[in-house]
């Protein structure tokens, strides 16, 4: 590799050793309690997929360029200098952790893992040799960002036909304005994905509960931050947060998606608004009357699978379970459970990567888990684990079926 290239790298690497970073760099003591607790490393038992094997691709290269005795006797500490090879590590790593930080819930220490590989993925970027999946879908949000108005009247008229759907699960006399956009002052700027599923349930939702709300032109999910580029994540999100100022809302919603929940939530800095996910904001409804929900109207088993990031690395909990407690009859609760749950195996953007095979065997803790409860349906509120959990649930014949708690809210409402 060039020097050019390699002062390019070493660069990159300086921008992200903050205090904590640094900490984490030197810190691990290479225990091995994090191995039994990754999902990938269960489903492949190898050191490369385990949370310190990952980790040490960063750290061989941090001690080759940053720490005296690297520089000096690079086989003593185990250093190593950029080359193709190790390029091809990070990459391996990077991408063979979902970020869901169950490891970080067992270190003596607390090592943040997936912040670690945060500078692998940065390194990919800068080298040219991050997935091209997730690149392009970058890119195309940034252009999305750039030239929405180009957009507009297209989206709108979908928009038109999906006011239709909204119409028929709420009995309203019209269609006409279910589903604004562009509403100035508006309490909820409501944040969908490009599915029709979901912007039909929440509209669905918000109407039952007479909100006063608005629909984003924006996509919420982050590719930016699944490819590791943080220039893109934030040009991304900062496209619906500047929406947000412009209509002057209250508050913005994010729909079931785990990451674009926790990023203007946790990663983007004080906002003039608050940040709820539509679990959240179902949840409230329901206990201020606003929303009336059927009883007990699944009668087969079910259970709640936690996205790793509006659960885990998002502190959202007891609401959708005090939701499918009113919808079924026989909640089952997973084990282990809550902050301590199994990842599915499909976040940090590795179900739009071509790995399948890879997917199904990490998710196989799920898997066992699943079926430790006998439920014949789970319930989530993330599309990347609904997604993942129905390649799961297919590859290994489980046979249960896989829901969205929006959409099972949104059919059930009393109206």
């Amino acid at each position: 590799m060039d020097k050019e290239k390699v002062q390019e790298l070493k660069q990159v690497i300086e921008k992200k050793l903050n205090r904590p970073m640094l900490y984490y760099l030197d810190l691990c003591t290479r225990c091995g309690l994090c191995y039994d607790t990754c999902h990938v490393y269960q489903g492949i038992p190898k050191k490369e997929y385990s949370p310190v094997g990952r980790a040490e691709v960063v750290r061989k290269v941090f001690r080759k360029y940053f720490k005296p005795a690297g520089k000096i006797f690079p086989w003593w500490g185990d250093a190593q200098e950029f080359d193709e090879n190790l390029m091809e590590e990070l990459r391996e790593a990077a991408f063979s952790c979902t970020g869901c930080r169950r490891c970080t819930m067992f270190c003596p220490f607390g090592i943040d893992m997936p912040y670690i590989l945060g500078i692998a993925k940065e390194l990919l970027i800068a080298y040219g040799n991050a997935p091209e999946e997730l690149v392009m879908l970058a890119d195309g949000a940034v252009e999305k960002g750039k030239s929405v108005d180009m957009f507009k009247e297209g989206f709108k008229g979908v928009i038109k036909d999906l006011e239709k759907e909204v119409q028929k699960l709420i009995n309203a006399p019209s269609s006409d304005g279910l589903i604004p956009m562009e509403k100035k002052g508006a309490n909820i700027l409501f944040v969908g994905l490009s599915g029709a599923h979901s912007i039909v349930y929440p509209a669905a939702i918000f109407n039952a509960a007479k909100e006063d709300w608005t629909l984003s032109y924006f996509e919420a999910v982050n590719f930016g931050f699944f490819a590791g580029d943080s220039e893109k994540a934030n040009f991304i999100a900062n496209r619906i947060i500047n929406e947000a100022k412009e209509l002057g809302v209250k508050e913005i919603v994010i729909v079931e998606c785990g990451t674009a929940y926790r990023i203007p939530k946790f990663l983007m800095g004080p906002l003039p608004f608050k940040v709820s996910s539509i679990v959240e904001v179902i949840h409230r409804y329901m206990k201020e009357g606003r929303i009336k929900i059927k009883e007990g109207v699944i009668t087969e088993p079910i259970t709640w699978h936690d996205p790793c990031q509006l659960g885990r690395n998002g502190g959202v909990y007891d609401q959708p379970r005090e939701l499918l407690n009113i919808l079924a009859k026989d909640y089952r609760e997973m084990n282990p459970t809550r902050e301590y749950n199994w990842c599915c195996g499909g976040g940090g953007g590795l179900v739009a990567l071509d790995n399948e095979e890879f997917r199904i065997k990490s998710g196989k803790p799920k898997k066992e888990q699943i079926e430790k409860t006998g439920a014949k349906m789970v319930v989530t509120a993330c599309e990347n684990c609904h997604l993942q959990l129905s390649t799961i649930s297919a590859a290994y014949n489980m046979g249960v079926t896989i829901e969205s708690l929006t959409k099972l809210v949104g059919e059930n409402l009393i109206v």
